[in-house]
């Protein structure tokens, strides 16, 4: 036999052994088209970034680790959290004892797949995380940081869902007028450095800046960036792109506000022609839609609003026109008017890729609270929600097509509690505001588990308030597909290549 066809043959065998994805079997003697659909298997390995979580000395923020049981996952695996150094802080030997016990055991150690664990800590100096899970904790592994502030700038709830590193992130909503603060963190979990562009867009165009090129984020650290840096210009609404040159970053951005708390303010799904905004909360005081075309072509979009009886338009807000290049903002008021609602954005003619999300209001006087919500992609196959909280938590669930069912699992609590699942009908074009299902016997805080059973997509978020029923704190997290199965081709062995 030829050497090229024993490398050849050792080849396949290899890709085999160390992908388990090659199925191995006799070829049809008929030569039928044996072809087989893709199988859906658990992803082995999962990343995930969590941004230093304030900067405030009053700041107490808890973690929630969870990976939802998936069918098919290895036996065994683990996850580990651990802290990202800070290109501002200087070396370790310069930080306090308290930040370093910090940086050396972060407040959360992941436990097994279905039940959350959670862990506490205080303070301004708590650094960003980066995070791997394999084996049977990767597929789903959702981490969520909740942050309360107890006064000052961005004072009230802030949450974030940690997130994949990728490449390239569009944040339309943010700000640099005088009464926000507002930073972009930027995070790499890599052995080598990050190379990162930062570019702002207000009302007019770009925003002149030559200090967010070329951003080097070290290896196995973070950085943030207050944006009223990069420009001197003040804008109301800000789109905020961040281009990776290298490597791969995770990215959010910190919006505060002197009057109204803030938030972290999440990447918008991709740029498309149609998107959703899901779960605007229905006692929102003040509702803006922030819009963005990085194109050349102005794009020209219908306004509806999913309620809990069909599509309506919102009056005086029918169509909305998006310059290219142009950030565009749309004050929609009390859009919801107390019913549960999502915004659903479409083309009028052609199709023009846009990026958007809302910046929601809600409280009284000097107690209103801030929150943001981007527009988000269909939850897929299945999604997860952590540090869910009795009575302080509300599950929104938009068709905004034709009709769906979704099963919605409650885990086991952090500290106590049995699961419960309980299964929803959407009709076509609505939002609902679910009840959804709450551990029995609960201690503690659970997990929520979102998958679809039938029908069209389904668009999810969350949104979760403050202990304190007389105060308007709150955070909102969408819940995207968790990606934790791929589709693998199936394989057949075909030896016939070889005498080729």
């Amino acid at each position: 036999m030829k050497r090229t066809t024993l490398s050849l043959f050792a080849g396949v065998a290899a890709l085999a052994a160390v992908t388990g994805f090659a199925a191995v079997s006799t070829p049809d003697a008929t030569g039928a088209d044996t072809a087989r659909p893709a199988a859906r298997l658990p992803v082995e390995r999962t990343s995930l970034l969590c941004p230093a979580p304030s900067t405030s000395d009053l700041a107490e923020t808890t973690y929630t680790s969870f990976t939802p049981v998936t069918k098919g996952a290895d036996d065994k695996g683990a996850a580990e959290l651990t802290a990202a150094t800070t290109g501002q802080a200087g070396a370790d030997t310069e930080k306090s004892g308290e930040q370093k016990e910090k940086a050396e055991k972060p407040a959360v150690r992941p436990g097994k797949p279905g039940t959350p664990v959670t862990g506490e800590t205080t303070g301004a100096d708590t650094p960003a995380l980066v995070g791997i899970a394999e084996g049977s904790h990767a597929p789903g592994w959702t981490v969520q940081q909740t942050t309360e502030v107890a006064a000052g700038t961005g004072r009230g709830l802030q949450g974030v869902a940690c997130a994949a590193p990728d490449t390239e992130f569009w944040f339309p909503g943010a700000s640099t007028a005088a009464d926000r603060t507002d930073y972009v963190h930027l995070t790499n979990p890599d052995d080598s450095a990050a190379v990162v562009d930062i570019e702002l867009y207000g009302k007019d165009g770009a925003l002149k800046s030559t200090v967010g090129e070329g951003v080097t984020v070290p290896p196995h650290a973070s950085e943030s960036l207050l944006l009223s840096t990069l420009s001197d210009v003040e804008q109301t609404d800000v789109t905020v792109h961040v281009g990776v040159r290298s490597g791969r970053v995770g990215a959010a951005v910190q919006a505060l506000d002197d009057k109204t708390g803030g938030d972290w303010l999440t990447a918008s799904a991709a740029p498309a022609s149609g998107l959703v905004v899901p779960g605007i909360p229905k006692d929102a005081k003040d509702v803006r839609l922030v819009l963005f075309t990085p194109g050349g072509t102005d794009a020209d979009l219908k306004v509806r609003l999913a309620s809990p009886s069909g599509l309506i338009t919102p009056a005086g807000h029918e169509t909305v026109r998006v310059k290219a290049g142009m950030t565009t903002g749309v004050d929609l008021g009390e859009v919801t008017r107390g019913e549960a609602g999502s915004l659903v954005l479409t083309p009028t003619g052609g199709s023009v890729p846009v990026v958007a999300a809302v910046r929601v209001v809600r409280g009284e006087g000097g107690e209103q609270e801030s929150a943001f919500i981007p527009a988000t992609e269909p939850l897929g196959a299945r999604a997860t929600a952590a540090d869910n909280r009795a009575k302080h938590t509300t599950l929104s669930l938009t068709a905004p097509e034709e009709g769906a069912k979704v099963k919605v699992t409650a885990s086991a609590g952090t500290e106590g509690g049995t699961t419960a699942t309980r299964t929803y009908t959407l009709k076509g074009g609505t939002t609902q505001d679910v009840d959804a299902p709450v551990p029995a016997g609960l201690k503690g805080s659970y997990a929520l588990t979102v998958e679809t059973v039938s029908g069209g997509p389904v668009h999810a978020s969350r949104t979760l308030t403050g202990q304190d029923d007389d105060v308007a704190s709150f955070t909102v997290q969408t819940l995207p597909d968790d990606r934790g199965t791929v589709s693998v081709p199936n394989a057949d062995q075909d030896l016939s290549v070889l005498q080729r």
